[in-house]
């Protein structure tokens, strides 16, 4: 009998300790070991290939470093698994299941949310346009009757559909649609457009990229204001807030800092101060 009861305890042990008891996307990376992240392949610099063609990012360092703490909370070796994804099929694949996160560049809207859930913010750029010096256009007034290329289903191509819509644009801009933005930015470069459409610091990393960066420059100041978050499943809280309590983690221990300024200061890929606001906003996410 003493056995049995024995047994008994044992078995609801295993079960309390057990993978399936976190649910949801845990149960998933601890079942399969895995942790599957959606990253870009051309957005410098969160997510690109580098020089040795080796995938490389700020928001692949964020994923390893989501990788160390959900080994510690399973208990278990969790492999990083990266996966490419672009502004179309980003969210899909984290709706069906495919990916656990997509860890790019993506920004937190309120539509967005009725598919999938979002992060703490990570980074705060804005839709900006990237020409040639001697284009002559200052601002997206000078589009007018111009086209302006853009990634597909980005907030930055509704950005310029607004303008045309409300008569700021006139004659309208035409918008030329494309899945990545190296591509957009291949275009600028062979004349086809006459301007590339995105977030600022993509645009930076853009140019920084570009065989002749110095032919290239931002025009005009932000025409909308972007807070990068990271895509998870919707309706599974668990995740959602064991990620968003390493992000805190990181602000709080100087990781985030550290990592900020590897790719985006001074001597970082893509030199990007960090803006009072963005600093601020950093700050009062980090909950007690």
């Amino acid at each position: 009998m003493r056995r049995g009861v024995c047994f008994i305890l044992a078995a609801v042990l295993i079960l309390c300790v057990s993978p399936a008891a976190f649910g949801g996307t845990l149960d998933d990376i601890a079942k399969r070991g895995e942790f599957m992240v959606g990253v870009r392949d051309g957005a410098v610099p969160f997510g690109f290939y580098d020089k040795n063609n080796q995938r490389a990012g700020f928001s692949l360092d964020m994923a390893e470093e989501f990788r160390k703490a959900l080994a510690e909370k399973l208990g278990k070796p969790i492999k990083i698994i990266f996966k490419t994804v672009n502004p179309k099929t980003r969210i899909p694949l984290v709706a069906n299941k495919t990916l656990d996160i997509v860890c790019g560049s993506s920004t937190h809207t309120v539509a967005r949310e009725d598919t999938v859930d979002f992060t703490l913010t990570i980074f705060l750029t804005g839709t900006q346009l990237l020409v040639k010096k001697d284009s002559g256009i200052k601002s997206y007034k000078g589009l007018a009757g111009k086209r302006v290329g853009a990634a597909q289903g980005s907030t930055n191509e509704r950005a310029i559909r607004d303008l045309n819509s409300k008569g700021k644009i006139k004659p309208e801009a035409k918008i030329v649609i494309y899945q990545e933005h190296t591509q957009g930015m291949l275009a600028l470069q062979k004349g086809i457009v006459d301007a590339y459409c995105t977030d600022g610091i993509l645009l930076a990393g853009l140019r920084a990229k570009a065989p002749n960066p110095k032919e290239y420059k931002l025009a005009g100041g932000l025409i909308t204001y972007d807070p990068y978050a990271y895509i998870v499943r919707e309706n599974d809280s668990n995740f959602r807030d064991f990620i968003n309590a390493q992000i805190i983690a990181m602000e709080k221990d100087g990781r985030y800092k550290k990592l900020y300024y590897k790719w985006f200061g001074a001597k970082g890929v893509v030199p990007y101060p960090m803006t009072n606001e963005a600093r601020t906003l950093m700050k009062l996410q980090a909950w007690p």
